[in-house]
């Protein structure tokens, strides 16, 4: 295999502005045909937008805007250069969101993520990403053509099943949550099942230090990447493993949480970025996710400016298990229950999975009927603790996160 993707990787950075300056223009102009950026764009000279640094005078797209414009105006909000009819796919998140989805060479972009962790022809990858409704799973499919690696669609569950066709096929490669690929290898070590896994490749939560280093200790490489269903793959890591290298298809800017204003190279600010895809181009659209510029360039010779990978949520908003837990939703759970008078989700470690507990402050009431309503509002099971009214902290948060990134 080839050390590198393709030579966009490790372009100078006078290359690299050049390109930019051809290609950002050509976005903004195709962002301003789309009623979409009616309004937002409308007064911008495209042909002035030739760098990083010209996108801080555009306004940023919130997922909430995103939202109300496909509400208005469905499905895609006037934001994408085609009918949702001629996409290959279209995809539903939470929201609800709606995302359009293409098979054309890695139209997410995923390829590049799947090279760096070494996955190519002769693999076989266990993509336990799911293909119910949300694009994770077609996103690293649609990777692993780009790279010439076979697909098992596993998705998650089933897991005696997941550990016989791993072992069956010769499963080589894992793609999937950090966490999902230690409950195959407990599960197949439990059933005295050897697997030929050592290459995976992670997204969709935190990959603590500890486990990653349990994968090691196995025998398996573990890198991580860093995507939304919005805007496929923003970063990377390489085997150099010092922060994540910015995709060579969006430009990255971290901003002061709330405004558009970039933060000095350093310090942590929310992640921004602007697509270079022609079919579906975000211009400025906010992750909620917090994170920092690297100085320097990665050890590995590739290029393009690094971050700090995945440092939190801008907002209160927890990824749990692979899955937003948002304050609306706990509002929401508030809501079911009238002698509930205030509810605080809490999200920790144990061992190497998340745990979500939910505290609710009632005087008395069903344990299992929280339980129930915590399952059916928030989309994760976890446990319910119920005290005494007065007794969670006043400090304006809903969820709180008590794992450790560092």
């Amino acid at each position: 295999m080839t050390l590198y993707f393709d030579d966009l990787e490790t372009r100078s950075a006078d290359a690299r502005e050049a390109d930019l300056a051809t290609a950002l223009p050509a976005q903004i102009a195709r962002a301003q045909g789309l009623t979409g950026y009616a309004g937002s764009l409308s007064q911008v000279d495209a042909a002035q937008i030739r760098g990083a640094a010209d996108l801080e005078a555009l306004p940023v797209l919130r997922k909430s805007e995103l939202g109300k414009a496909q509400a208005a105006n469905p499905p895609f909000g006037g934001f994408t250069a085609k009918p949702a009819a001629v996409f290959a796919h279209v995809f539903q998140s939470p929201g609800p969101i709606y995302e359009p989805g293409g098979i054309d060479r890695d139209w997410w972009r995923f390829g590049r993520v799947l090279h760096a962790a070494g996955i190519g022809a002769g693999d076989i990858i266990q993509n336990c990403f799911s293909y119910h409704l949300t694009p994770a799973g077609m996103l690293f499919e649609n990777g692993a053509r780009a790279v010439g690696a076979a697909v098992l669609p596993a998705g998650t569950g089933q897991t005696e099943l997941q550990v016989t066709a791993a072992r069956d096929l010769g499963v080589t490669a894992y793609a999937g949550t950090p966490d999902y690929l230690k409950i195959i290898l407990d599960k197949a070590e439990e059933m005295g099942v050897a697997l030929s896994i050592s290459k995976a490749t992670v997204g969709g939560g935190a990959l603590f230090p500890s486990l990653r280093q349990e994968y090691a200790d196995r025998g398996i490489s573990c890198l991580q990447s860093y995507g939304t269903a919005d805007l496929g793959n923003i970063a990377y890591e390489s085997a150099a493993m010092e922060g994540m290298i910015a995709d060579e298809g969006v430009i990255v800017e971290i901003v002061t949480p709330g405004t558009g204003t970039p933060v000095a190279e350093g310090e942590v600010g929310e992640v921004v970025v602007t697509t270079l895809n022609p079919d579906y181009p975000l211009i400025r659209f906010a992750t909620g996710d917090l994170s920092a510029v690297m100085p320097g360039q990665s050890p590995c010779g590739r290029t393009n400016m690094r971050i700090r990978g995945w440092m939190g949520r801008a907002d209160q908003t927890a990824k749990i298990k692979g899955m937003f837990v948002r304050p609306e939703q706990v509002a929401a759970l508030v809501e079911k229950h009238d002698e509930i008078v205030k509810a605080r989700v809490i999200a920790s470690r144990e061992g190497e999975m998340d745990v979500m507990t939910v505290r609710v402050e009632a005087s008395g009431g069903d344990s299992a009927a929280y339980s129930a309503t915590v399952a059916q509002v928030l989309k994760l099971k976890g446990a319910v603790e119920i005290v005494p009214p007065g007794s969670l902290p006043r400090d304006g948060l809903v969820i709180e996160d008590l794992r450790k990134y560092d």
